[in-house]
C-alpha cells in the first residue's frame, strides 16, 4: 500500500536547545522528528513539552532501540513504552533502525549492520511483523551506514532492504546520506540501491552531514548536507517523487536559523521536482 505523500516543507529534529525557539516563532517546518526513547516517562516536563509541540506540528517518532536484527528477544518494556507513546501522541509515522545493537543482555551505542542472508532477512521480517501487530500499525525502517561487511552476506543490501519491506508489509525509511556513505565505504554504486527500492514503500527520507577519518565516510550528523548528498537527493526524488524529508544533526548543534537553512534546500528540490511532473 503506497504511502500518502503530503505537498510540505522538510522537517527538523526536536533538539531540547531549540525547543522555546520553536515554539515562539512557529517557523515553516513540515514536520518535527522526535527520537521516541527520550520520551519514555510517565510524565513530567518533557511530555509537557512534547504536548506543546503536537498542538502546532505534525511529528514523526524515530527509535534507535528495539534492536530488529537482535537475535535476544525483544525487550517488552521498551515496546511497550513506545506503544504508550504512539497511542498518546499518534504521530504521522513511526520508524526504527534496519539493523542490531544488542545481544547477551549486552547493548551497543552504535547502529549495527546486519549479515545480509536469508536466515536474518527472515528473522528481520518476522519481528519487524511483530512490532506492527503490537503498536496496531505500520513502521518505517531504515537502512544504516556502515564501515564494516560481513564476509558472509549473500545479499546486495539494497535487496535485503526492499525484502523485509515486501516481506513484513513495512515501509522504508530511506536514509540517502547512509546509502551515499554506504556506497563510498564499499565501493558500490548507488544507483543500484535505487534502483532496487519500490518507492510504494518509501514514506519518509533523511538526510545529514558526514565526516572523513581515515579513508572512511563516518555518519556524524555533525555537518551540513553535502553537495554529493544533495545531489543523490534530487535523483532520489525524480524516481519516487516527492517524500516528506527531514534534516538530521544531532551533534554539533546548529542555530534554528541555520537547520531551517538546510530544510529550505530541501524544499527547493522537492519543488524542482514537483515541476518536472507531468500535468495530470
Amino acid at each position: 500500500m503506497p504511502f500518502a505523500v503530503p505537498h510540505s516543507p522538510a522537517g527538523i529534529g526536536l533538539r531540547a536547545p531549540h525547543y522555546r525557539e520553536i515554539l515562539e516563532t512557529r517557523p515553516a517546518a513540515g514536520f518535527l522528528e522526535i527520537h521516541s526513547e527520550n520520551f519514555f516517562c510517565a510524565g513530567g516536563a518533557p511530555l509537557a513539552w512534547l504536548e506543546r509541540f503536537r498542538a502546532a506540528y505534525p511529528m514523526s517518532f524515530h527509535g534507535v532501540g528495539l534492536s530488529l536484527g537482535s537475535v535476544d528477544a525483544l525487550e517488552d518494556g521498551h515496546l511497550e513504552k513506545l506503544a504508550q507513546l504512539v497511542r498518546r501522541f499518534e504521530p504521522q509515522l513511526v520508524s526504527e533502525h534496519l539493523c542490531w545493537s544488542h545481544a547477551g543482555g549486552r547493548h551497543s551505542n552504535d547502529l549495527l549492520p546486519l549479515p545480509y542472508t536469508e536466515e536474518a532477512l527472515a528473522h528481520v521480517a518476522a519481528r519487524v511483523g511483530a512490532v506492527q501487530e503490537r503498536l496496531g500499525r505500520r513502521i518505517l525502517v531504515e537502512n544504516v551506514s556502515s564501515y564494516h561487511a560481513f564476509a558472509h552476506s549473500t545479499i546486495p543490501e539494497w535487496e535485503f532492504v526492499a525484502e523485509v519491506a515486501r516481506r513484513s508489509g513495512c515501509g522504508l525509511l530511506l536514509d540517502v546520506n547512509n546509502i551515499w556513505v554506504s556506497s563510498r565505504n564499499h565501493k558500490f554504486d548507488p544507483q543500484r540501491y535505487l534502483d532496487a527500492i519500490d518507492p510504494a514503500t518509501v514514506g519518509e527520507i533523511h538526510l545529514a552531514g558526514y565526516e572523513e577519518s581515515e579513508g572512511l565516510l563516518i555518519d556524524t550528523h555533525s555537518r551540513p548536507v553535502s553537495d554529493a548528498v544533495w545531489a543523490l537527493h534530487a535523483e532520489t526524488l525524480s524516481r519516487m517523487g516527492p517524500r516528506p524529508t527531514l534534516i538530521e544533526w544531532d551533534a554539533d548543534i546548529p542555530s534554528l536559523d541555520v537547520l531551517l537553512g538546510e530544510a529550505r534546500k530541501a524544499d527547493a528540490i522537492a519543488a524542482r521536482t514537483r515541476a518536472l511532473e507531468p500535468a495530470a
